[in-house]
């Protein structure tokens, strides 16, 4: 554990917690649970809670202890647990059902926050000049600082340039300038720089070749990335046959190409321990993929075998996914509709049917969603009038 610096205290900003009802324009739902080490799980929700905010809400984002929105007007608020600074406002307090504003310097707007996801009891956002601010834990280096320092208002990433980010675990990934750094721990590979040595300090990601890297995303100790060609390269962590490639426990500290029939489109990592953690993708044929662990049904193919290859999933009879998300052994996707549908592991709620039972196929939890993000047992949705039922 790290020392805890804390700066002077900021005040809470208003934000109405609703118990009925999303908001006019865009808002969010959530439910399961937040968690951190040493503590035991916070603000168990078994159904999806919605919450207000002064402006509507542009983009979401969670973490394994903390959730965050962006909203329209640069502003970004979170709530969650605080003790290690997470929140952003300054202090080390948990704040589970009113969400507190990030304090960010004066005339900072923020334009993105990475939405798979964000590093543990640690958080990133990418501002309107394209500079990366982080806050949080960082017991990893993960913020590339040079140090495990905590930092309870956001800092200054040494990068710029920034169109993709993601973190997880002890590990965060950046692409600038049509490169990708890395930093924080590297005990599976996960910072994918041939080495199995940990790193405060920006290292570079070989072996991703020359096409541009779209999408990055990353879990508990492995991370990806989807080229602009399609293919989808991962690294790290293979203990359930997570690298996709029909190995399993044998991790790899450079990206390999996962064997799918076709382009991916969109691409989702889980897994918050070892024993878990898996990936789900889309082909621009709109064809399901997912493999690694798969003992609580995440996988989505109804059975609990792991999969160190590729296996086809389904959507239910005449639904079709446009997104998808999965956190620590549970899945998601959100249909062309707006209709979100959830199977996995469920004992901290995070299936939201209002049961803690596992469930074996998609359960439709909510409805009028235009987007999704899940880390551990954590998930939320944006929710707007212009989402269908």
């Amino acid at each position: 554990m790290l020392p805890a610096a804390v700066s002077a205290c900021a005040a809470l900003l208003p934000a109405v917690v609703s118990a009925t009802g999303a908001s006019a324009s865009a808002g969010i739902e959530h439910w399961g649970a937040f968690l951190t080490a040493g503590r035991p799980p916070a603000d168990v929700r078994l159904t999806p809670v919605p919450l207000r905010f002064p402006a509507p809400v542009a983009e979401i984002g969670t973490s394994n202890s903390s959730q965050y929105a962006l909203l329209a007007n640069g502003s970004l608020y979170a709530w969650g647990f605080g003790t290690k600074g997470q929140l952003g406002n300054g202090l080390t307090r948990n704040s589970f059902t009113r969400p507190v504003r990030v304090r960010f310097p004066a005339g900072v707007k923020i334009a993105s926050i990475p939405i798979d996801v964000m590093p543990y009891d640690t958080a990133l956002a990418v501002d309107r000049s394209g500079h990366v601010w982080g806050w949080g834990g960082n017991q990893f280096g993960e913020l590339c600082l040079r140090n495990h320092r905590m930092h309870t208002t956001p800092v200054r990433l040494p990068f710029a340039g920034i169109t993709a980010l993601a973190g997880a675990g002890g590990h965060a990934l950046y692409e600038a300038h049509g490169k990708v750094w890395a930093c924080g721990n590297n005990s599976a590979g996960e910072l994918g720089d041939g080495t199995m040595k940990s790193s405060a300090t920006p290292v570079p990601v070989i072996g991703l070749g020359s096409a541009r890297v779209t999408v990055l995303v990353a879990a508990f100790a492995n991370s990806g990335a989807l080229l602009a060609n399609g293919r989808f390269l991962d690294w790290g962590f293979d203990g359930e046959g997570q690298l996709g490639i029909g190995t399993t426990g044998q991790p790899s500290a450079v990206p390999v190409r996962v064997p799918l029939p076709g382009r991916v489109r969109l691409v989702t990592e889980g897994g918050s321990v070892p024993g878990n953690g898996q990936t789900l993708c889309m082909l621009t044929s709109g064809a399901l993929y997912a493999w690694g662990a798969g003992a609580d049904y995440q996988l989505g193919a109804g059975k609990t075998a792991n999969a160190p290859f590729p296996v086809r999933f389904h959507p239910p009879a005449g639904v079709s996914y446009r997104l998808l998300a999965t956190g620590g052994a549970t899945s998601y996707a959100v249909s062309a509709s707006g209709r979100v549908y959830a199977w996995g592991a469920n004992a901290l709620g995070e299936v939201g049917d209002g049961g803690r039972k596992a469930a074996v196929k998609p359960v439709l939890v909510a409805t009028g969603a235009t987007s999704v993000s899940a880390t551990a047992a954590d998930v939320m949705i944006m929710v707007g009038n212009g989402a269908g039922r």
